[in-house]
């Protein structure tokens, strides 16, 4: 018998595919900000202030990312799920492509964080409304039984835009002096961002539309105004999601933006160093990520996030520790352990949000969800690090993670009362 994956390779190839190039765009710029933006685009009176400002910088997406949710989702419950992604994978990459042209703030002032907010906010657009596109894009293709195996491919892209992105900036350090990587060496991801982009949309190009929402269409026209349905209809349950994903980007942006800088800063381990450590630890969300699918399938994806919850709650209280105590072996085990069990908050959403909406608002529903819960636990989640750090070390920053924890089961409890 033939593999459901061999029978849908081409749509698991476009999610997968299409979203490694959407987290690569978003992450080279989590990086970026980490290592450079600070004193390249902000004046400030300390390294902390400007990189707190880098970071802010870096928040501004997960602002526009809900935004992009409903912007895209409304299309995309309206016209399709195929057009809507290659149209967010194109604002995606131009946005990401033009801050490899942009002037620092010793060149033109002011303007210059102007313009890095502006595109920064376009990559969050951009990325408001790939996730949810490419989760439907897999599991309204799914065969019975299959739906949390197939979701959990385009959350492959996390771990492997993440490899490219930081493995491209790994390369470049390595080949320029600080000052060469400083002046120009950063811009380079930035442009090679075209070549990946461009093959997205051309396997995205390729594809249909997915069965279960053009049955959806055969069998209804399509809702005028789909947020406005979801505000009406299902705000509690789509309340209850965005609290249920805050884990997932709160791990996330810990274990890869804030632990980039702090290790490179307060640490003082090189970016050579550090970025290889994280690189070996990104494969541990992709085993997790993996896992977490099997599992979600064999029992029910709810249970293998409940279990992911409690597993952050308890992992947040060594994360802060690990981290803190200076020893490279103890950072990597933090990074490694926090990164596995996102994998159980992560792999199964591709599956679980977008089962609590019915075909002709999930675009929408799935999408916003996901995004606001990312300005709870992405966007605040490297500022509030700092801070907290500044204030009282990185134990207290491990508390941000078990707290997010807290936040995501409360969310999942929510959600089966809908």
């Amino acid at each position: 018998m033939t593999s459901p994956y061999r029978q849908h390779r081409r749509i698991l190839v476009a999610s997968l595919v299409g979203t490694a190039v959407e987290f690569y765009d978003f992450y080279i710029y989590a990086t970026a900000a980490a290592l450079v933006f600070g004193p390249l685009f902000f004046p400030a009176s300390s390294a902390s202030a400007q990189l707190m400002l880098s970071f802010l910088s870096f928040g501004l997406a997960f602002i526009a990312r809900p935004f992009g949710a409903i912007l895209f989702g409304h299309f995309g419950d309206r016209i399709g799920r195929k057009s809507t992604l290659v149209a967010s994978l194109m604002l995606m990459g131009v946005s990401t492509l033009l801050i490899a042209f942009l002037p620092t703030y010793a060149m033109v002032g002011w303007v210059a964080p102007l313009l890095l907010c502006i595109l920064r906010f376009g990559q969050g657009l951009g990325l408001g409304g790939e996730w949810g596109g490419a989760a439907l894009l897999a599991v309204e293709n799914a065969p019975e039984g299959w739906r949390a195996r197939f979701g959990m491919i385009p959350q492959l892209g996390a771990p492997i835009g993440f490899i490219a992105a930081n493995g491209l900036f790994l390369l470049i350090g390595m080949g320029l002096s600080e000052a060469e990587f400083a002046a120009w060496g950063w811009r380079i991801p930035f442009l090679a961002s075209a070549i990946l982009v461009g093959l997205g949309l051309w396997v995205r190009l390729k594809i249909n539309e997915t069965p279960e929402f053009a049955q959806a269409l055969a069998k209804d026209p399509p809702i005028p105004v789909p947020i406005g349905e979801l505000i009406r209809n299902h705000a509690l349950v789509t309340f209850a999601g965005t609290f249920a994903v805050v884990a997932c980007f709160a791990i996330f942006y810990l274990s890869t933006a804030f632990a980039l800088a702090h290790g490179t800063v307060a640490l003082g381990y090189s970016r050579e160093v550090f970025l290889t450590t994280q690189l070996s630890a990104i494969l541990f969300l992709a085993l997790g990520i993996i896992v977490s699918g099997i599992w979600s399938d064999a029992t029910s994806a709810a249970r293998v996030l409940t279990w992911g919850c409690a597993a952050t709650i308890g992992m947040g209280l060594l994360f802060g520790p690990l981290l803190g105590s200076g020893s490279l072996w103890l950072v990597w085990t933090a990074l490694s352990l926090a990164l596995f069990v996102m994998g159980f908050v992560y792999g199964p959403l591709g599956a679980w949000l977008p089962s609590l909406f019915p075909p002709r608002i999930r675009y929408t529903g799935a999408s916003l969800a996901f995004n606001a819960g990312g300005i709870l636990g992405g966007a605040v989640a490297p500022i509030a690090a700092q801070a907290l750090s500044d204030f009282g070390g990185t134990s207290l920053v491990g508390l941000y993670l078990t707290i997010a924890g807290v936040f995501s089961l409360v969310g999942l409890k929510l959600a089966r009362r809908f």
